[in-house]
């Protein structure tokens, strides 16, 4: 379920909270071909990472901002790639939210689950900025 702000400032209060998790997606062989073709990576390392992206929008919305703009990372941590056929989910918890000109900055921890592995595929700080 994804977790709407519907102010900036409900997000602000929100720092420290569990955003939940994503649906869990399926990584295809087609998938990490295509991707360790676009990359260069052969061992598609960076796909979860890359998956972290098209999964946010299911935990988190900001309706009450006029724009969104992902902003970068902070730390990332790589685990093992995902292979072919596994499945993948997003969790994710609102790490800190500040103050930033126009608007507010916050960092989203995102674990990459891999369904039945004991490690995450990636743990990354995502840093988005909200827009009044």
């Amino acid at each position: 379920m994804t977790a709407v702000f519907t102010s900036l400032d409900d997000l602000r209060a929100a720092a420290g909270a569990d955003l939940g998790a994503s649906a869990w997606v399926e990584v295809g062989p087609e998938q990490v071909e295509r991707y360790a073709a676009a990359t260069g990576d052969p061992g598609a390392t960076y796909l979860a990472l890359a998956l972290t992206n098209r999964l946010m929008p299911e935990l988190i919305a900001v309706p009450a901002a006029s724009l969104g703009v992902n902003y970068g990372t902070g730390p990332v941590r790589l685990g093992p790639p995902p292979a072919a056929g596994a499945r993948l989910r997003a969790t994710a918890r609102l790490v800190a939210c500040d103050d930033v000109a126009g608007g507010v900055q916050t960092t989203i921890r995102v674990t990459m689950e891999v369904d039945g592995a004991d490690e995450p595929a990636c743990e990354v700080d995502s840093l988005s900025r909200w827009l009044a």
